[in-house]
C-alpha cells in the first residue's frame, strides 16, 4: 500500500479546506454534503454522539452559527492508497486556554470524498 500518493494527498486536503471553510462560515449544506449520507457515519462532538448522517444534520441544522472561528494549530493529513485518509487538527477558539482536537477518516466514494467517522474533543492547555 502506498502512503501519501501525491494526487491522492491533494485531493484530501482540498477537501479538508472546504470542509473547514464550511465549518467556520457555517455552511450547512456542504458540512451535509461532505459527510457520507449512510446511517453507518459516525460523528463523536464535544457535547455530543452522533450516529447516522440524519442525526448529524440535525445537529447541524440546530447548531448556532457564532463562536465557529477557530486557529488551526496543527494538521495531519494521510493517505493510505487512493481510497482512506485520517485528517487530524489541533485547533484553538479565540478566548479560550483549551486546545481542541479533531479527527477524521475520510473514504473516496463515486461521488468524492467524503468523512465516514470523526471526532472532536477538547483538552486543557498544557500547564
Amino acid at each position: 500500500m502506498q502512503i501519501d500518493i501525491p494526487e491522492v494527498k491533494q485531493a484530501v486536503e482540498a477537501a479538508f479546506a472546504r470542509y473547514e471553510a464550511a465549518l467556520v462560515g457555517n455552511d450547512v449544506a456542504v458540512l451535509d454534503e461532505l459527510f457520507w449520507q449512510s446511517p453507518q457515519t459516525v460523528r463523536f462532538g464535544a457535547t455530543e454522539n452522533l450516529f447516522g448522517a440524519a442525526e448529524i444534520a440535525a445537529f447541524r441544522a440546530g447548531r448556532s452559527p457564532k463562536g465557529l472561528q477557530r486557529e488551526i494549530l496543527r494538521t495531519a493529513i494521510t493517505t493510505y492508497g487512493r481510497d482512506f485518509a485520517t485528517a487530524s487538527i489541533t485547533f484553538r477558539r479565540e478566548g479560550s486556554a483549551r486546545i481542541g482536537r479533531q479527527q477524521q477518516s475520510w473514504v473516496r466514494f463515486p461521488e468524492g470524498w467524503r468523512v465516514v467517522a470523526a471526532h472532536v474533543s477538547l483538552m486543557d492547555a498544557p500547564g
